[in-house]
């Protein structure tokens, strides 16, 4: 499906929780009408405490605040917030929750993996943050360094249809009726600039490869320069030779990926990978500056992602999940600078010559940990010969 953007939005591109939860927090103070939030973790920390209760206030002055949260990510979110939401009159549930004994299913594996937030069907917020401190990391990993999107404009009609509509699937099966939306009202979304922007979700009936194809169609179509950064790197076969006939043509690519983390297993399996890339002209760096959480790119200076998708098999074959993609020449210098200067002060150039200094029971650990990863994806119920004729994207 190809990529349909909307014209006459306008855009504010947030960096990190030191501007995202200020610009949520006004966002929330002046609602009127309705707030509804989608968030994969909503931690009982300082900035989720601040958002809880600038939510509870907005529906004690008669907002209808609705908040939907992952029962993976947010496993806790009954325990913290759930009776104090309810006794505010702030409508909320848990996407798939947890229960004591795990299994390796697909069922299991498919997260609410959205940062998506709609106030009054006018403003929106889009991206990969979290309602959680940049503090509030693994120990040694923090701040995170992670980007979200402020949207007005025409393009939150489908924003606001999107998150209105799982709202109401989950309330469908949880029987909780008196949380479904009754009244249907189309949000107020005139033309209020002139960015053109287009919303892309991930789900599992007619939008399974939206997200993954914007990257490698508008990767194919590269002539200067590639910038990506993604917490949880690892492409599939599609991708990989996107990214690695764009530097072949002599396009400049730059890939930003995490130095520490939070998840050994994907960091080590992504690394297995380098030699290709490196050895094909792309640059690979690591950020050594905190909590790389970013999934952002920037591709001639003119196209531009901010969403929730990583770019593993996670993110773009179970998770739902939700990107802007947007053209605009100011939006993207903006997010190309920060990018820029994250690589120059707080990454790592990895070259050829640091993946043969790695021991050899270091190399084999990461092929045996890319090994893992896709048999992981297979035992969760995806059949191999249907999922590379699909998408062998993942071979």
């Amino acid at each position: 499906m190809a990529v349909e953007f909307v014209a006459g939005n306008r855009l504010l591109l947030l960096n990190s929780n030191s501007e995202y939860v200020p610009a949520l927090l006004r966002a929330i103070t002046a609602a009127r009408c309705e707030i509804f939030l989608e968030s994969y973790i909503f931690a009982d920390d300082k900035t989720g405490r601040l958002v809880a209760a600038r939510l509870a206030e907005a529906a004690q002055r008669g907002v209808v605040v609705r908040v939907l949260v992952d029962g993976f990510g947010a496993r806790d979110f009954e325990r913290d917030f759930l009776t104090g939401f309810l006794e505010a009159g702030v409508q909320a549930m848990v996407y798939r929750p947890e229960v004591a004994r795990f299994r390796l299913r697909r069922h299991r594996l498919r997260r609410l993996h959205r940062k998506l937030v709609v106030i009054d069907g006018i403003k929106a917020f889009v991206g990969g943050i979290n309602i959680i401190d940049d503090h509030n990391a693994p120990v040694g990993l923090g701040p995170r360094f992670d980007f979200a999107v402020q949207v007005e404009g025409p393009v939150l009609a489908p924003i606001h249809a999107t998150v209105r509509r799982m709202w109401e699937n989950v309330a469908w099966v949880n029987f909780r009726r008196r949380f479904r939306v009754s009244v249907t009202t189309l949000p107020s979304c005139g033309a209020v600039g002139e960015q053109l922007v287009a919303f892309l979700i991930r789900d599992n009936i007619r939008h399974r490869y939206d997200i993954a194809n914007a990257y490698i169609e508008a990767i194919e179509a590269a002539r200067r320069e590639v910038i990506i950064a993604n917490a949880y790197f690892l492409p599939g076969i599609r991708f990989r030779r996107a990214l690695v006939a764009a530097a072949r043509r002599g396009v400049q690519v730059s890939v930003l990926l995490q130095g520490s983390t939070d998840h050994t297993l994907l960091r080590d399996a992504a690394r297995a990978l380098y030699g290709t890339l490196i050895g094909s002209g792309v640059n690979i760096f690591e950020y050594v500056g905190g909590f790389l959480h970013a999934k952002v790119a920037v591709i001639d200076g003119l196209w531009a992602t901010v969403g929730s998708s990583n770019i593993d098999p996670m993110s773009l074959l179970l998770a739902k999940e939700a990107n802007v993609v947007v053209q605009d020449q100011r939006f993207a210098e903006t997010l190309r600078e920060a990018l820029l200067q994250a690589i120059a002060e707080r990454a790592v150039h990895r070259l050829g010559d640091d993946l043969k200094k790695m021991p050899w029971y270091v190399r084999l650990r990461c092929w045996l940990s890319f090994a893992v990863v896709r048999s992981l994806i297979g035992l969760a119920g995806y059949d191999p010969a249907p999922w590379r004729s699909r998408i062998d994207d993942f071979d």
